[in-house]
């Protein structure tokens, strides 16, 4: 099937302040950005035409950007503004949403404090992964060979474009081998999250989840726990080991991109989704529409 490369679509960019042809969206190959990783990132989604929890991506990319000792020059009411804007120019209701900002090409070192920050929002249409059907099928997921660092050695509660050298590593060598995706471990071992994605287990009828202290806490992860909790299913937050895993019942990944998304296998270990999966996923589906119950 013949990909249009990103670079080459039509539409609208919204760029420092200003929509310009998707085409002239461009920056030099001197920007810090690139070169030292100074750039960080938002994954969101529009159903129907409202971006769904616009305001707390537009925060967490303003404090991702403070994690990263820059400043975004646009408050999260105008980022939010802009993103609903870029939405409604493209003129595609249901799309995947990217805001991103980085450091400029003023100073090529690794200080940059002088350093223009840009920042830019793409759209683009990104269907769902699976329908329900296919999904109640549940993926395969690999056991990544890289770990999610040490919260003292890298800026973890950022969504920094540099903490994802690794995801895409272990994205690569998973799917080269025929999965899905892969879950990570973190730096002593522990089970963490997947390539992009958060991860719940299921147990005696409770979620249980990783404490998310050396990676993301994601936007769609704790949505999902506040759906389960008016389900009235608990969600325990703790350190979970790779042993624990065959004691799990059902198990789904969720993020902006997977929704919720069941998994039937992790390495040797087997799951078999079920009732409360296809609850969360229902749940979810419904909440992000607009006019949902917040």
């Amino acid at each position: 099937m013949s990909v249009v490369p990103f670079d080459q679509r039509d539409g609208w960019i919204w760029y420092n302040g200003d929509l310009v042809p998707w085409r002239d969206a461009k920056l030099h190959v001197l920007s810090h950005g690139l070169h030292y990783a100074s750039s960080v990132f938002e994954g969101e989604r529009a159903y129907d035409g409202v971006i769904f929890k616009s305001r707390e991506h537009s925060e967490r990319l303003r404090h991702s950007a403070e994690l990263l000792d820059f400043e975004i020059p646009y408050s999260a009411e105008e980022l939010c503004a802009a993103k609903a804007l870029c939405v409604e120019r493209n003129g595609d209701p249901n799309v995947y949403v990217r805001p991103v900002a980085w450091r400029g090409s003023e100073m090529m070192a690794v200080a940059a404090q002088n350093a223009t920050i840009h920042v830019a929002i793409g759209v683009w249409p990104w269907p769902s992964m699976f329908d329900v059907a296919t999904k109640m099928k549940g993926i395969r997921l690999d056991i990544a060979d890289w770990r999610r660092p040490d919260p003292a050695c890298a800026p973890s509660a950022s969504k920094a474009a540099g903490l994802y050298m690794i995801a895409t590593m272990s994205k690569h060598a998973a799917e080269r081998k025929g999965y899905a995706d892969a879950l990570m471990l973190d730096w002593q071992g522990r089970v963490a999250e997947c390539t992009g994605a958060n991860v719940f287990f299921t147990r005696g009828g409770q979620l249980h989840t990783p404490l998310a202290d050396c990676f993301l806490d994601g936007i769609t992860r704790r949505t999902i726990i506040d759906l389960a909790r008016r389900r009235g299913i608990e969600t325990v937050e703790r350190r979970i080991m790779p042993g624990e895993l065959p004691s799990f019942n059902e198990c789904f990944i969720c993020g902006t991109g997977a929704e919720v998304t069941p998994v039937s296998e992790i390495g040797p270990h087997r799951y078999v989704p079920g009732n409360i999966s296809r609850m969360l996923i229902e749940d979810y589906a419904a909440e992000v529409r607009p006019g949902a119950a917040i």
